[in-house]
């Protein structure tokens, strides 16, 4: 089964989550926010995975690039799909279908434990969050899981999507709490040792999760009607 794998350039790496996907047979044709002109077609592909971005899809200078997800998405939708989007795939998920996408009233970032309608599908963490942004959720879709931020977790036909990053492993949590990153974790109290403290310690269970979360999306994406 062939699947699209939607991130930036910088950091295209599906970690837990692809490695659970390719579990159950997928194999991933990678398409770069920044070239969308090279993207392969839609037919033949059976699943699309949108990953995270240091974007947001109200910033003025990258609005070509989110126009085609944009177009994209619905489309994926449309034909009733399988996708899943996470973090800045979640916002684009709900800027395509009828939703909102607004600056948070403060960012996540760092280990975080979220309220889910169902638990033993969405576990309540801890989970990794480094987000800025809000959404509200689709008025056809049904919210599934939230924080004192925002929606956590929402689903729509066979389109979901997360805030949350179910896919972060250590290695990518060492990339993102570096240069940049560890600034941005100063900002808020904390250290790029703080985090990857923090990171070895729970990554022993969202590994677990996130392979429950991929296999509970690739369920009842089968029992879902498309196209809602």
């Amino acid at each position: 089964m062939r699947a699209l794998l939607i991130a930036n350039a910088v950091d295209a790496d599906p970690g837990f989550v692809g490695e659970r996907f390719r579990h159950h047979g997928y194999s991933f044709d990678e398409c770069i926010r920044e070239r969308p002109e090279e993207w392969p077609a839609l037919d033949g592909h059976d699943l699309v995975l949108l990953l995270g971005s240091e974007w947001s899809v109200y910033w003025p200078e990258v609005a070509e690039y989110v126009a085609a997800e944009t177009a994209l998405i619905r489309e994926v939708h449309r034909r009733g799909i399988p996708q899943f989007g996470i973090c800045f795939g979640n916002q684009s998920m709900a800027h395509a279908l009828g939703g909102t996408v607004e600056r948070a009233r403060e960012p996540e970032i760092g280990w975080h434990q979220i309220t889910s309608d169902v638990p033993d599908a969405i576990a309540e963490g801890p989970w990794m969050q480094w987000h800025y942004d809000v959404v509200t959720v689709p008025a056809a879709a049904e919210e599934l899981a939230r924080s004192g931020v925002g929606p956590q977790a929402w689903r729509m036909g066979r389109s979901f999507a997360t805030q949350f990053h179910p896919e972060a492993n250590e290695a990518m949590l060492a990339r993102w709490s570096a240069g940049a990153g560890a600034a941005e974790l100063e900002r808020i109290g904390s250290s790029s040792d703080e985090l990857m403290a923090a990171t070895r310690v729970n990554t022993r269970t969202s590994r677990e999760h996130s392979d429950l979360l991929v296999d509970w999306f690739l369920e009842r994406s089968s029992e879902a009607p498309s196209g809602i």
